[in-house]
């Protein structure tokens, strides 16, 4: 009978946390090792042994944050009666998650990696795709109003759906930026006395 292997002495779930907190606030490129491993509360090898390298580290981490923070802002597209109000909340949601007093502000997805290689499965490209997603998930509830009659079928959805992805990206920095909550309320409003606009057809 073979000897088990030591457990880790630390909690997996808990290290994963601090290292998501270190990425969100300073981004991939600048998070050193120094910064995660103080972070998590270990050592290099036992950071390397449980997670692999720091692109994976970060992958798991941006898999985590889409999980647990992202979550309920995706949620508001599909749970609203209308794709106005669900977009409306969609903003909204982004703007309550963006100012939380208790987590760093802005969003991780978009301002985790926005320069560096853009190879395949590369933190930059992950970011990218996870930011594509938003579109795909407006556009998605941009057609459920089109079959509802709530949209004409001859709107750009995809125009649509860019446009408040891209209000969504902009609340994000100005939300690192120290905008408050009110402010961002304010610029979802705004974004939001465009719809008629853009969905007249």
């Amino acid at each position: 009978m073979s000897a088990k292997g030591r457990p880790r002495a630390f909690d997996r779930d808990a290290a994963l946390e601090r290292a998501m907190q270190v990425f969100w606030k300073q981004g991939y490129e600048s998070a050193s090792m120094a910064d995660l491993t103080a972070a998590m509360e270990i050592n290099a090898p036992s950071l390397y042994a449980a997670f692999g390298s720091k692109a994976d580290l970060f992958k798991q981490a941006v898999e985590l944050y889409t999980n647990k923070i992202g979550q309920r802002i995706k949620n508001s597209l599909p749970n609203a009666a209308t794709a106005k109000e669900g977009v409306a909340d969609f903003l909204m949601q982004t703007a309550i998650s963006h100012t939380d007093p208790d987590q760093p502000h802005g969003c991780m997805v978009v301002l985790g990696a926005l320069h560096g290689d853009e190879a395949v499965g590369t933190p930059c490209s992950l970011l990218r795709e996870r930011r594509l997603d938003n579109v795909t998930l407006l556009r998605g509830r941009l057609e459920r109003g089109v079959r509802e009659g709530e949209i004409a079928a001859s709107v750009d959805l995809q125009q649509v759906a860019e446009f408040y992805a891209t209000v969504q990206h902009g609340m994000s920095i100005t939300a690192r930026d120290g905008a408050t909550l009110e402010q961002l309320t304010k610029t979802a409003q705004a974004a939001m006395a465009a719809w008629e606009g853009l969905v007249s057809g």
